[in-house]
């Protein structure tokens, strides 16, 4: 298998992550403008390098929430392709619980809020989702999918 793409550059997967928050039964997303216009995802964002992937949830959602969370599970790992831009991403998700706010925060450039949403409320939303990845790991969580945060080891 070849790791260049047909317009002959190297294939690079984005490896991200992302929080699933939930409390009192809703959500925690965020509306954020992208490339396709305003959408809604889970507070996440790229993995930096000499980051442990914990710390880059922690990190992703504080600065795009302004809630500080600790992750308690590995909910799942996930890919998506966008074909229109040639992208390909590994998403690990993590269960995380709110363990602060800062409300006097400036959120992250593009993020226009955070919001607390039911399951239902998310479906129903007339503001697409960032992927399909944001409802399956809602389900995934509600479904109680989980792993030990150990499951991913950082050597």
């Amino acid at each position: 298998m070849s790791d260049v793409n047909p317009s002959g550059q190297t294939w690079h997967p984005h490896v991200v992550v992302a929080a699933v928050v939930e409390r009192d039964g809703k959500f925690l997303f965020v509306e954020e403008h992208t490339a396709e216009g305003l959408r809604l995802n889970q507070p996440a964002g790229h993995w930096e390098r000499g980051e442990a992937l914990t710390d880059a949830v922690r990190r992703e959602t504080l600065e795009e929430s302004a809630h500080h969370v600790e992750p308690t599970a590995l909910l799942g790992c996930y890919t998506t392709h966008y074909p229109r831009r040639d992208i390909t991403y590994l998403r690990f998700a993590y269960a995380c619980k709110v363990t602060g706010f800062d409300p006097e925060r400036t959120l992250d450039d593009g993020i226009v809020r955070a919001l607390w949403l039911t399951p239902g409320e998310l479906a129903a939303s007339p503001i697409p989702h960032r992927s399909q990845l944001v409802m399956r790991c809602v389900e995934d969580h509600l479904a109680g999918r989980c792993f030990p945060l150990d499951f991913v080891s950082h050597l």
